[in-house]
């Protein structure tokens, strides 16, 4: 089998979050939420790469971008969209 990259584009709001995510799972026992040691290189890989691309992970505000990030990346719920109709 060849051994190819393969290429994922992400959103820097997506990147963020994926980073935030990732450093907090490798934060936890990987045993226990990774049942393939063969699947740590590649989140390990990702994580690290992420790190480097994303500058603002150093900043002082990172918790106000981190939060702004997911708010715009959440789904917009049918709830809200009702009561912002009921609102006219």
């Amino acid at each position: 089998m060849e051994n190819t990259e393969i290429i994922i584009k992400l959103t820097s709001d997506e990147a963020l979050v994926l980073s935030d995510w990732l450093e907090r799972v490798q934060m936890t026992d990987l045993n226990r939420l990774v049942d393939d040691e063969a699947v740590w290189a590649p989140i390990h890989r990702l994580a690290g790469t992420l790190d480097k691309s994303l500058p603002g992970i150093f900043a002082a505000d990172y918790s106000e971008r981190l939060d702004a990030a997911r708010r715009r990346l959440r789904p917009v719920s049918d709830d809200a969209d009702s009561d912002h109709e009921d609102s006219d």
